[in-house]
């Protein structure tokens, strides 16, 4: 039972550090961006290719996060010209891209066939202690982020992404170049991701294309709305819930005699959709969100 709650505390963290960047992008910035897996995707290949070739962990996980930030930047440029929807529909188109590269560059990321015996984060360690010291670093890595967004939330910075998210039109009328700080943020998160998928190489020593499909986006964008759209805290809170609910409903089977296995799959999807519409229904401005009628 440990290490089952180790092992979803760990991949609560990982959320955690999606949904900070994807709340950034646009609970701060107001960029709709659902190609966040593609950054997700992109980190966890970089680092554990990277060290299946001898490259020590304290480089691949910086150069995942690099490699992430470098490949947001044509995004950043798309946001420079495209509206809301239109930018929805790129990120989302790729997110796909980077999928089916992945896919398909057989020599370079192994296909389908997916990358395994990447090395484990701490293995050294054995045992137990090295799931534990994995969500031990991803507990200082979450809150080194988090650290890091509230301090550029209260700065000159911070207010000037609210602003062009607000009303960029007088961003640009006070003289100010909305562009740059645009891209400034898409490298941010997409940084945050490729650190992300690192650790979820390296906690889950494998990894294959079929696990970066859009559901994940999408799961991270109901974390930041559960939470609260621009809230820090509701963006690890509203991780929290989501993970609480998709692994909650796992027990469905125990509480409810008759159900067959494979119904559990359809239930479960339909438990927690109710659950998260009830949820948006009672308080749509999720759990630390402004209250509208405020």
């Amino acid at each position: 039972m440990d290490a089952y709650l180790v092992a979803v505390a760990s991949v609560v963290m990982i959320y955690a550090l999606l949904a900070i960047g994807l709340n950034l992008q646009y609970g701060e910035t107001g960029l709709i961006n659902f190609g966040h897996v593609a950054f997700f995707a992109l980190g966890a290949y970089a680092s554990a290719l990277l060290s299946l070739r001898g490259w020590p962990l304290a480089i691949t996980f910086p150069i995942a996060a690099l490699v992430a930030a470098v490949s947001a930047i044509p995004l950043g440029l798309a946001a420079l010209r495209l509206r809301e929807d239109y930018l929805a529909i790129v990120t989302l188109g790729f997110s796909e891209s980077v999928r089916l590269v992945l896919q398909q560059e057989r020599e370079i990321t192994f296909g389908v066939q997916g990358v395994p015996g990447i090395p484990k984060l701490f293995g050294a360690f054995g045992g137990r202690l090295t799931d534990w010291a994995i969500l031990a670093a991803l507990f200082v890595a979450v809150a080194l982020a988090a650290w890091a967004t509230h301090l550029l939330q209260r700065s000159p910075f911070g207010r000037l992404l609210r602003a062009i998210r607000d009303n960029e039109p007088a961003v640009v009328a006070l003289g100010k170049d909305p562009a740059r700080f645009k891209i400034q943020v898409f490298m941010f998160g997409a940084a945050l991701a490729g650190l992300a998928g690192a650790f979820y190489a390296h906690f889950l020593t494998f990894i294959s294309p079929e696990q970066f499909v859009p559901l994940v986006t999408f799961h991270v964008w109901m974390s930041v709305i559960l939470g609260g759209i621009g809230s820090l805290r509701g963006a690890l809170a509203g991780t929290l819930l989501l993970v609480a609910f998709l692994e909650g409903s796992r027990f469905i089977r125990d509480l409810v005699p008759g159900i067959a296995e494979v119904q559990m799959a359809s239930i479960r999807l339909a438990v927690v959709g109710l659950a998260i519409i009830l949820f948006v229904l009672l308080r749509p401005q999720g759990l630390f969100g402004r209250d509208p009628q405020r």
